[in-house]
């Protein structure tokens, strides 16, 4: 087996790791920014037992999906001590915070202060605002994805982050799945994959979704949303990106082609806005041991994964070793998003 730096974060080994193994050595010096695949499990995640040392955390942003995922989340994590919430809205975060059991803070600056590390739920181009600040003074980062829309902000970040020390993870949902990383060490092992595609249709205009009244879902649609975990997903199984095409269908569907390291090509198609009945999301691999099929994701699932990142988190945290999925992986992604964009003209 190659070792790695993040060993400790790995599945069980496999005998030959290569492009399509989640154990393939990191490529942060590919010309195309594509990041390494491997990501498993750490050895002290989502231990139930308190620990001492527990990082002091607190929670920006109080929309949706920190109400949905992040905030039970990270409530539930023993690694960490959730100590307070802030939001640019006051009294969502007075009322999130009371859900919670911590406190609303006041301002930015004071949250800062008070605190070893921050966990992000804000629209990509707030978090890179934000997250500047918090790692030019140390602070811990939990951040969501896309890390920014602006490439140039996401490599200061992640830039940052490295001459400080600081720990990062970036919730690419799929990657702390538990039945997904059994499939991915799985497909590691098996090999022989030719090429892949990921399909995620969504229906944010459906009465009652909780996203649907997002601005910044509704002007980036799903490249800049689901993007990320396409991407993600593809080169776990597939390897590192070397070139990304786009083309762009009505309002919002863009189609992707890939070419992976070492030869297989994927393709991803995405869109925020379809019908109903259209909606749905696949990611599949093929090659000679015919297709493999990704678990589809438990319903209900995010405040659990939420958990079990946020205790990888903090074990990067103390121990110094980065996590597969970090800023620096978030950052490269976030250029391959925007090559696309460009190609675009969006």
């Amino acid at each position: 087996m190659v070792p790695h730096p993040t060993d400790k974060w790995q599945a069980p080994a496999m005998d030959t790791p290569g492009p399509n193994s989640p154990d393939f050595p990191d490529n942060a010096d590919n010309a195309d920014g594509s990041p390494n695949a491997d990501g498993a499990v750490p050895t002290t995640a989502g231990s139930s037992a308190q620990q001492p040392g527990r990082l002091r955390v607190a929670l920006v942003g109080a929309g949706p999906w920190a109400r949905l995922a992040h905030g039970p989340g990270l409530a539930a994590a023993a690694e960490i001590e959730l100590v307070g919430v802030w939001a640019r809205r006051p009294e969502a975060a007075a009322e999130l915070a009371g859900t919670l059991a911590c406190a609303a803070v006041a301002s930015y600056d004071e949250l800062l202060d008070s605190v070893d590390a921050l966990a992000f739920c804000v629209p990509p181009d707030t978090q890179a605002e934000l997250a500047l600040p918090a790692a030019r003074a140390g602070k811990h980062l939990f951040l969501d994805k896309p890390v920014a829309l602006d490439p140039g902000l996401a490599d200061e970040l992640a830039a940052e982050c490295a001459a400080q020390s600081v720990a990062s993870v970036v919730f690419f949902t799929d990657r702390f799945v538990p039945a997904t990383r059994d499939w991915l060490a799985g497909v590691a092992q098996t090999g022989g994959w030719l090429g892949g595609w990921m399909r995620w249709l969504s229906s944010l205009q459906e009465p009652g979704n909780p996203f649907g009244a997002s601005p910044w879902r509704h002007q980036f649609g799903g490249l800049w949303d689901t993007g990320p975990h396409a991407l993600s997903n593809l080169i776990s199984t597939l390897g590192p990106i070397e070139r990304i095409r786009a083309t762009g269908g009505a309002g919002d569907l863009v189609h992707l082609v890939l070419t992976h390291s070492g030869g297989p090509t994927s393709t991803v198609t995405l869109s925020q806005f379809v019908p109903p009945a259209a909606a749905g999301y696949e990611t599949v691999v093929w090659g000679e041991a015919g297709f493999a099929t990704m678990p589809q994701r438990p319903d209900g699932a995010e405040p659990e994964l939420v958990r079990l990142a946020v205790g990888e988190w903090a074990a990067a945290a103390r121990g110094g070793v980065p996590h597969p999925v970090d800023v620096q992986y978030g950052a490269r992604i976030t250029r391959l998003l925007a090559t696309a964009a460009a190609e675009l003209g969006r």
